[in-house]
């Protein structure tokens, strides 16, 4: 049985990157939820996501003083803890390592400021399209699901999955992440900027004596990606203002699922031609 996530620890004093992007933010007008909704309503959407030092955040933000923040009871960085689950042969990851076109992910995601939780089932089918859907759960549970969560999974993932209540009744947690992160809007344009500071991927807490003869896998330690941040631009289409800044100082968007580029990164005996350059650049 999975075992719950250790109590956490006493928070440690604000690094340096951290104090930058508090300053940094501090400047901008702030918005809440609903404006961010009203202002940016991307339910179609295109996303690019960007490494980046923190150094050089300072120079974007500097040249887009018309973005606003998104802030909740004063506080504009929110942290976020995902546990994502698998089966005992990684198949969610390998469907993606492998560009299969029927793949799957699922997740907890807890909002660290709120207490939130939501259990999250996101699912491409044969033709390209991806259905996400989101089930409300108890944050006491985030490292395991419960029965009703995996009916709700075997649901979802039965539009793509033949044999998806055997997929569902297999997961396992297997990598935690955790972040900062900050969300931007451009008022004008009608876009989105999320910015992800502090990024930490570790094994998820549980017994890994089967999976090696399960064609498994066996991870140690964490991955993180240092003074730097992801960048994620999102638009109905059409480059951002932030994509084309990005683009005329050398920054492509990169690959990045943190999922897998975390497990990759736990883990070189995976196959990881997908995120290489990703791993070899910016994970330390």
């Amino acid at each position: 049985m999975p075992t719950t996530p250790t109590a956490p620890t006493a928070p440690s004093a604000p690094s340096a990157a951290d104090l930058r992007l508090t300053d940094l933010v501090s400047g901008f007008g702030a918005v809440d939820l609903t404006e961010v909704q009203e202002l940016a309503d991307l339910q179609t959407r295109v996303d690019r996501k960007y490494v980046v030092p923190t150094s050089m955040l300072a120079d974007l933000l500097a040249d887009h003083q018309g973005l606003r923040v998104l802030e909740i009871d004063g506080r504009r960085r929110f942290g976020y803890e995902s546990v994502y689950f698998d089966t005992p042969a990684l198949q969610s990851y390998r469907s993606a390592a492998h560009g299969r076109r029927r793949r799957f992910k699922v997740r907890t995601r807890t909002y660290a400021d709120s207490g939130e939780c939501v259990f999250e089932v996101k699912v491409k089918g044969g033709r390209g399209e991806t259905v996400k859907e989101r089930l409300a759960y108890d944050r006491a549970s985030a490292a395991s699901i419960d029965p009703q969560a995996r009916a709700f999974a075997a649901t979802v993932l039965q539009q793509a999955l033949p044999d998806a209540r055997h997929v569902v009744a297999a997961l396992a947690p297997t990598l935690v992440t955790t972040y900062d992160r900050t969300t931007f809007v451009d008022p004008v344009a009608g876009t989105r900027l999320t910015c992800d500071a502090a990024l930490l991927c570790t094994p998820a807490p549980q017994d890994r004596s089967g999976l090696a003869a399960e064609g498994g896998y066996s991870t140690a330690g964490h991955a993180g990606l240092g003074d730097q941040v992801v960048l994620e631009s999102k638009s109905p289409g059409t480059a951002t203002a932030v994509d084309r800044w990005l683009w005329a100082r050398g920054h492509r968007p990169v690959s990045l699922s943190k999922y897998c580029v975390g497990l990759a990164a736990l883990d070189a005996a995976l196959p990881s031609n997908r995120w290489s350059r990703t791993l070899r650049r910016h994970v330390v």
